[in-house]
């Protein structure tokens, strides 16, 4: 039988129009969330946006043309102002800036064009099957088989061909549909490449290879950290038998796109794509450390609802990402990662010694 592809199947109806919040999410009906109502600012309020974007468009120059150079003059001034969120109409074009995805671009004339139309993948039904799972809420990718799901289909598709040791992982969904929100498929895809190939910061692609090398290395780093930032909350998990894997692997595998609210997610990849993955590790140890008192006495099963359904008020960037910046890891970050080698790699020698002995 032939395989299906998506340009097979017919667009779905188109959803009934629902009330929309700033980010193009259908509002739930009971939503009084800081982000969700799209509230009308005020005079003073709307002024300071402008001329907080007339200062990026300054420090970006056309079509990102001055940016290597502020980037090279003033980098503790960039750094400052991505902190503290990029503007969102200017959010596309400065993550393609600082992940290097740009620059992929423009060395790869025609590629992606080459991989959608001409060739074909393995993972094809898979990712048909999981696209309308990926923001199923948000009016981009609400219509089954419409614009937004095939953009998701062809970029991953895309993807999967381009590396086919890789091919396609169910959490690559929600990376690619974040990108989608703010520029074209083709750059979608590149930034895509830039994330999992290690363009600027360290290759993601381990993240999403089998066995899931790379969530094994960061859950043994975040697992010591907890322990070292915050030894009652640590010693309080290791008696409820409370590990990183029970709830912080989606994390990493999506960068906090998969569950927690966009407004916050969008706050976290801009310092992601600048700064690299410590700041998982950071926003991850900020939120425990916010809602130590409310869980050092739950058990287990409270205690697995608290790490899975963080409050709203620790939910808000501008009180959690200032206490995620003041958390210093990089350099145990270094030394865990030696660590974890260290001990991987005698667990790898002894799994080689065992199968020699049965050969034997």
């Amino acid at each position: 039988m032939e395989k299906k592809r998506i340009d097979d199947y017919e667009p779905g109806p188109v959803p009934p129009p629902a009330p929309l919040d700033r980010f193009g999410f259908v509002k739930p009906e009971l939503n009084n969330s800081p982000d969700g109502l799209a509230k009308g600012r005020s005079a003073n309020e709307y002024e300071r946006e402008e001329r907080r974007i007339r200062k990026w468009r300054k420090m970006i120059g056309v079509g990102g043309s001055d940016w290597k150079h502020y980037v090279k003059r003033k980098p503790h001034v960039v750094k400052r102002r991505i902190r503290k969120g990029i503007p969102d109409c200017l959010r596309g074009l400065v993550w393609q800036l600082i992940s290097g995805s740009r620059d992929l671009l423009l060395m790869n004339p025609g590629v992606y064009e080459q991989l959608v139309i001409y060739e074909t993948s393995a993972s094809e039904l898979d990712i048909i099957r999981d696209i309308s799972r990926t923001f199923p809420s948000h009016v981009f990718f609400q219509q089954r088989h419409g614009p937004g799901q095939r953009s998701l289909y062809n970029v991953l598709k895309a993807y999967s061909v381009f590396d086919r040791d890789v091919g396609y992982v169910q959490g690559m969904g929600f990376l690619a549909a974040l990108l989608l929100l703010y520029m074209s498929e083709e750059d979608a895809f590149w930034l895509l490449v830039a994330l999992l190939k290690g363009a600027v910061h360290a290759p993601m692609e381990g993240l999403y290879q089998v066995g899931l090398p790379l969530v094994q290395q960061y859950l043994f780093q975040f697992d010591q950290l907890v322990r070292e930032y915050l030894p009652k909350l640590g010693e309080h998990f290791t008696q409820e038998m409370i590990n990183p894997s029970m709830y912080a692997s989606q994390w990493f595998i999506t960068v906090f796109s998969y569950s927690f609210p966009f407004h916050l997610a969008l706050r976290i990849w801009d310092v992601f794509l600048y700064e690299g993955v410590k700041i998982v590790f950071k926003v991850g140890l900020a939120l425990l450390k916010y809602c130590h008192d409310d869980m050092i006495n739950l058990p287990f099963e409270k205690l697995i609802h608290a790490l899975r359904n963080f409050p709203e008020d620790a939910m808000d960037p501008n009180t959690l990402l200032p206490m995620a910046y003041t958390i210093k890891v990089s350099k145990r970050l270094e030394g865990l990662n030696q660590e974890y080698e260290k001990k991987n790699g005698k667990q790898v020698q002894l799994a080689d010694f065992h199968e020699k002995q049965k050969q034997s």
